[in-house]
């Protein structure tokens, strides 16, 4: 079952008018909150946004490629305390797809939004537009955002014979993995 929900998730940008429901909300963060952790820190800290006006400013929190999230019903920042552990990137990271491999679960669409490194602008970097927007303490950095919503576009599966087979190796790095 894993392995199918691995195989049709895509990553999706226009999602329909409707909203997500609290149940399936509630487990999108119970999932997140149950993320695999460095040492078991827990340093993530999640913001759930379905506010309508919250989501067209973030939206516009870097300079390419978060403006989908404006019709979104739902967006999920996903933040970490960098004092709380050195490896907060990871972290975040593994609690990011976990978001999206339940909202593929649940019959939701969703996609990544870089945030961590990215500007805004000529003058501010994402993360301090953001921090600015959601009111982050000192230290809790953004990793990205993940925008979430019933899927208003169908795309096909990646074709198992189109992946990068030469990008994995048998036993050392340079021995060809044998296709399947």
């Amino acid at each position: 079952m894993f392995i199918s929900l691995l195989q049709k998730r895509r990553s999706i940008r226009r999602f329909l008018d409707q909203p997500v429901e609290k149940g399936k909300v509630d487990l999108l963060v119970e999932a997140a909150l149950r993320a695999p952790s460095s040492r078991g820190f827990n340093p993530w800290q999640f913001v759930v946004v379905d506010d309508r006006p919250m989501l067209e400013k973030l939206a516009v929190a870097k300079e390419h490629g978060s403006s989908f999230l404006k019709d979104a019903p739902l967006g999920i920042v996903v933040c970490a305390d960098s004092q709380k552990s050195d490896v907060w990137v990871e972290d975040a990271s593994i609690a990011a797809i976990i978001i999206q491999l339940a909202a593929e679960s649940l019959g939701l669409g969703s996609c990544w939004i870089q945030i961590r490194q990215r500007p805004h602008s000529k003058d501010r970097t994402a993360q301090e537009y953001v921090a600015g927007l959601l009111r982050l303490p000192p230290g809790v950095m953004v990793e990205a955002m993940v925008a979430v919503g019933y899927p208003a576009e169908t795309k096909a599966p990646h074709p198992k014979e189109k992946l990068l087979w030469l990008q994995a190796h048998a036993g050392v790095f340079g021995a060809p993995y044998p296709k399947p």
